[in-house]
């Protein structure tokens, strides 16, 4: 029985959907903050957000 198993790729997808839950977090908390903030937050979340998304399929497939 080979227990050679590789867990770096599951680690990798982990890291991820944890960041994609903070940033999902952060986003959420938004209303709190002044308009001013939202309007510079919003954008670097969700782009950020999206980077995620991506390297996490890049990851899948």
């Amino acid at each position: 029985m080979d227990l050679n198993f590789n867990f770096e790729p599951v680690y990798q997808q982990h890291d991820l959907w944890m960041e994609i839950g903070r940033v999902e977090m952060a986003m959420e908390q938004l209303e709190r903050r002044s308009e001013r903030e939202r309007s510079t937050l919003r954008p670097r979340l969700e782009s950020r957000r999206h980077r995620l998304l991506e390297q996490l399929h890049q990851l899948s497939a």
